[in-house]
């Protein structure tokens, strides 16, 4: 019989808060994230907002030394770890620990690192450059150092596949609990690119959006006037366990996992393939794993990154899949509040996903005053809406033509 995946925690950092319930408070809300850049001096530079995590202090879950020595998408990795495991009530020891993996998504890694020691050697020499420098920057860090950090001995990995990274992760880790290679696995993803290169080099791929004077609503999913994504960093964890582990232990099961699907557009290094086929294919595979019918969805959680042609791709995708029911079913984009988390995006959003199912409400997408003709779905304007909400879907896609589709249900014994 195969196993049951669900989830027994969940910890956030984002740019609407620092743990899962002010996530949750400003998607109640409908509160954008984004605002002028301060990480650095963005003067010069074609765009100066993102969605950046503000207050963040890394002393919260680790000691001063070790934060001086990890990048800080490690760091952010680490708080939302903690705070999923304080969630679950879950203790990690010696006795279990082989049977805990951990798997974290990562697209870029600690690019800020990279580039302040890269201005080291070529301002001071070779021999100033950080003994600390590859491991801050390599993007499997972030799982390393959770391991480290809880003592978790079990699979542990990073997934990098652009913006489904996250997404990736999690659907590995429920493929790695469904196989019995363990019997819980600490899984999301996490990325903090704001900086100087991160930012030039996007606004060079004509990724980003320009619009400095009104960066609140900058990030506009599905609107006629989007002019590209939003910059934004965090980390998303969750807690997967098998069903049976977390019965005998007592643990509050906050939802089940039931479809994963991943595809490849073998297509284009940073555009979808015409008419979506790639994200059509995940979100089949996902259904047809989770053995649920398209009418049995009840919210449809968007990658929706504000690109012209990426929005319009998924909504097509989107149409294929569901065929008469898209018309029915509510589509949004939680960037449009957060910005693009990038790797962490997928993970971040899975949680967005499970407090709507808690809570019976589907979060909005805000910016959304005047609707590209060719995204004409239920695409939630403005406001959260109360629905009941016992089946959703999440979708992630990354350059490079990655495609993943995950389906959450409301937890039924």
């Amino acid at each position: 019989m195969e196993r049951r995946v669900v989830i027994t925690g969940m910890g956030a950092v984002s740019p609407l808060g620092l743990d899962v319930p002010q996530l949750w408070a400003g998607i109640r809300e409908a509160r954008s994230g984004v605002a002028p850049v301060t990480l650095f001096d963005p003067t010069g530079f074609e765009t100066r907002f993102a969605g950046e995590v503000k207050g963040f202090d890394p002393a919260t879950c680790m000691d001063r030394k070790e934060a001086r020595r990890t990048d800080r998408f490690v760091q952010f990795a680490v708080a939302a770890s903690q705070e999923a495991l304080r969630i679950s009530e879950l203790q990690i020891t010696p006795e279990n620990s082989a049977d805990i993996g951990v798997i974290i998504g990562s697209a870029i890694g600690g690019l800020d690192t990279l580039t302040q020691q890269a201005e080291v050697l070529r301002t001071r020499g070779p021999g100033r450059v950080s003994p600390f420098l590859v491991p801050a920057m390599i993007s499997n860090m972030a799982s390393g150092q959770v391991s480290i950090m809880t003592g978790a001995r079990g699979s542990n990995m990073c997934v990098a596949s652009a913006c489904a990274s996250g997404a990736h992760a999690i659907g590995e880790a429920a493929e790695t609990i469904r196989r019995g290679w363990a019997r819980a696995v600490l899984t999301g993803g996490t990325d903090a690119s704001i900086s100087p290169l991160g930012m030039a080099a996007f606004n060079s791929a004509r990724a980003l959006s320009t619009r400095n004077d009104e960066p609140e609503s900058a990030s506009r999913p599905f609107e006629l006037t989007r002019d590209g994504f939003v910059m934004a960093e965090g980390a998303g964890i969750l807690l997967l366990e098998d069903l049976e582990h977390a019965v005998s232990r007592g643990a509050h099961i906050l939802a089940e996992v039931i479809g994963y699907g991943s595809t490849a557009d073998a297509y284009h290094i940073t555009q979808p393939v015409e008419g979506g086929d790639g994200a059509a294919r995940a979100m089949r595979m996902a259904l047809r794993q989770a053995g649920v019918a398209v009418d049995a969805v009840d919210y449809i959680n968007a990658h929706g990154t504000s690109t012209p042609a990426g929005d319009v791709a998924e909504i097509e995708a989107i149409k294929t899949v569901f065929g008469a029911h898209a018309a029915n079913v509510p589509v949004s984009s939680s960037k449009s509040q957060l910005g693009h988390l990038i790797g962490a995006a997928g993970a971040v959003e899975a949680i967005i996903c499970i407090m709507a199912m808690q809570h019976n409400l589907v979060p909005a997408t805000i910016n959304l005053h005047q609707p590209d003709p060719r995204c004409d779905l239920d695409l939630v304007p403005h406001t959260p809406r109360p629905a009941q909400l016992d089946l959703v879907v999440n979708n992630s896609f990354g350059f490079g033509g990655h495609n993943v589709s995950l389906v959450f249900r409301r937890f039924v014994q």
